[in-house]
């Protein structure tokens, strides 16, 4: 949910008119719309190029991963990487435009690190792959739009550290 539809849903519980200061949220939200809706433009058109940077950075630095007994050895163990690459840089695009970091925890952080547990995949493997993500990322935008955007990747971080 956007901070307009948080605004008017809160107000409308308490049966009043939204307050002076949510106003201005609304206000400062419609402000920065041009800005995130040009970040998440720009992280959605470079999906494929920021993933294959990422995986590049991430395979370097760590290639124990790729390395047999590693958690992205093969084919499909790989795939599923690149793939989940993918998938949170799209979540980031949704904070992004919401303005909010809600759609994030809602659609992609709950019981990620049960999932990933379970699954065998080590959480501070996926901290690292995301930081490479973000670095990928960030690498594309402006210095304005990267500050922007930098604290979606640093919410997923600290969310799996």
């Amino acid at each position: 949910m956007t901070v307009i539809s948080q605004v008017i849903l809160q107000a409308d519980d308490e049966l009043r008119y939204p307050s002076s200061g949510e106003l201005k949220s609304i206000k400062e939200f419609l402000q920065t719309g041009a800005q995130r809706t040009r970040i998440a433009a720009t992280l959605s058109e470079n999906e494929k190029k920021i993933v294959q940077e990422a995986t590049k950075k991430l395979w370097q630095k760590r290639p124990d991963f790729i390395a047999p007994g590693g958690n992205a050895y093969g084919e499909k163990q790989r795939a599923l990487c690149i793939r989940d690459f993918g998938w949170y840089l799209r979540l980031i695009t949704y904070g992004v435009l919401a303005g909010d970091k809600e759609p994030i925890e809602k659609i992609g952080l709950i019981g990620v690190r049960e999932m990933y547990n379970s699954l065998g995949v080590p959480v501070p493997g996926m901290v690292e792959a995301i930081s490479s993500l973000k670095q990928a990322s960030l690498d594309l935008l402006g210095a304005e739009d990267a500050a922007a955007a930098a604290p979606y990747f640093d919410y997923i971080i600290q969310a799996m550290s």
